[in-house]
């Protein structure tokens, strides 16, 4: 991409324990993406990491149209809208998660889905990212998997389950033609573990194994045992395209 043009661009920005990833897109063009993943030295902090990733990519000093930050993580609750009230954010958050220092709680309104999503996130982590953008958004990550889940799930008149897999864990949602059933997010590290919360939240959901649907994105490393176990007990089962940065690409249609 030719940075001399930023100003046009959305810079998406993902932040997890396991690494950085970002992404570049050009809403005027071709609706091209551009990728770049960065490790993290786990012995460094979050706002660290930031810090010393920002001096080496040069082009992160550009101006952009538009930066969001999406959080990854499992620090997340839902509200629903009509009983939000943003005074009340930190209190509900903390009836659902323990107290962490430096922590701020951070929230997003999806209208779409009539819902709120809390989220945590690293105070002096916001507070940099702010100083290098002044207009940056911060999401959590499920907050445009939920909107974005939810209008594909509209095709056909099968139930649909879509799960995120990272490396630590797995997110789920859950929908009927549109409506959000679930969204809950559990920690796993191995292929037994991942198949089992998959097909216990699918049993406790009442989904048919011959005519309902579940949908994998994310971290795959493992599909080839994966795949064939989930097919034994699922018969509807499909890898989302993009399977990859499907966060940082849904997050531009939040716009």
């Amino acid at each position: 991409m030719d940075f001399n043009q930023s100003e046009q661009y959305t810079l998406s920005i993902r932040l997890c324990t396991d690494g950085f990833s970002f992404s570049v897109f050009n809403p005027l063009g071709n609706g091209e993406f551009s990728f770049y993943d960065r490790a993290v030295d786990e012995s460094l902090s979050l706002t660290a990491n930031l810090k010393q990733t920002f001096r080496e990519l040069e082009w992160s000093q550009y101006t952009f149209r538009r930066v969001n930050v999406l959080m990854t993580n499992n620090r997340f609750t839902f509200v629903p809208l009509e009983f939000f009230e943003d005074e009340q954010a930190e209190i509900i958050f903390y009836h659902n998660h323990p107290k962490r220092e430096n922590e701020t709680v951070q929230y997003n309104i999806l209208p779409k889905s009539n819902i709120v999503v809390l989220f945590g996130m690293d105070r002096s982590a916001c507070t940099f990212l702010r100083e290098q953008y002044p207009d940056v958004r911060f999401y959590s990550q499920t907050s445009p998997f939920i909107d974005y889940f939810a209008a594909k799930s509209h095709l056909g008149n099968s139930r649909k389950m879509y799960a995120h897999l990272r490396k630590d864990a797995v997110d789920l949602y859950g929908y009927e033609r549109g409506r959000l059933l679930m969204a809950n997010s559990f920690s796993c590290r191995t292929t037994p573990d991942r198949i089992y919360y998959l097909l216990y939240v699918w049993q406790q959901l009442g989904f048919e194994q011959e005519h309902d649907e579940l949908h994998l994105a994310g971290d795959l490393h493992d599909k080839e045992l994966l795949l064939p176990e989930l097919r034994k007990f699922i018969r509807q089962v499909f890898i989302l395209n993009p399977a990859t940065n499907l966060d940082l690409q849904a997050i531009t249609l939040c716009e």
